[in-house]
This record gives structure tokens, C-alpha cells and sequence, in this order.
């Protein structure tokens, strides 16, 4: 008469590797943050970097929508306003990919 095997755990066993490896990527991870933290002129030069990938597209597009709208016959304002937002909409895109890359 054999005697049974235990039974294995393999799917618990890659979970808790899986979560192992995944605790020690986040303490890599908050290891440098604390090695590399900024200083005032890094957060200066960073809030202006965010700043003017949201401002410079809003500026763009008042200058255009202002030139063109200075094309047509009498008052409008069609394609200022019209390209101010299209400016704020893609500052904003700007803004989101930049923090996307930059955490």
C-alpha cells in the first residue's frame, strides 16, 4: 500500500511570490523616493514645466482664433472662443501625459 503524496499548493504558492515580488518593487520604489526627494527649485521648475504645457496651447489658440477672426466681415469672436477651448482641451491632455511620465 502507497501512502499519498500531500497535496501541493502551487497556485497559492505563485500568489505569494507574485505578491513578494510585488512588495519589494513598491519598497525599491519608496527607497528612492526618499533618496531623491526635490528640492524648492526642482518643485519651481516642475509646476512651471505644468504650467506652461497647459497655458502655452490656451495662448496659441487665442492668437490664431483672434487672427482669423480678424479675417471676416464685422465683430466675431467664433474662432477665439472656439480655439481657446480646443487650447485648454489639449493643455490639459498635455498636463495628463506629462504626470503620466513624470510621477
Amino acid at each position: 500500500m502507497t501512502t499519498p503524496s500531500p497535496p501541493t499548493n502551487k497556485p497559492a504558492e505563485s500568489r505569494r511570490a507574485a505578491l513578494n515580488e510585488a512588495v519589494d518593487k513598491d519598497v525599491a520604489r519608496i527607497e528612492k523616493g526618499e533618496r531623491e526627494r526635490r528640492s524648492v527649485l526642482g518643485y519651481t521648475v516642475f509646476m512651471g514645466t505644468i504650467a506652461g504645457l497647459f497655458v502655452l496651447p490656451v495662448v496659441g489658440g487665442a492668437y490664431l482664433g483672434r487672427w482669423l477672426d480678424g479675417l471676416a466681415e464685422g465683430y466675431s469672436v467664433r474662432w477665439t472662443v472656439s480655439l481657446i477651448l480646443l487650447g485648454v482641451v489639449i493643455g490639459g491632455i498635455n498636463v495628463y501625459r506629462y504626470l503620466e511620465e513624470h510621477p
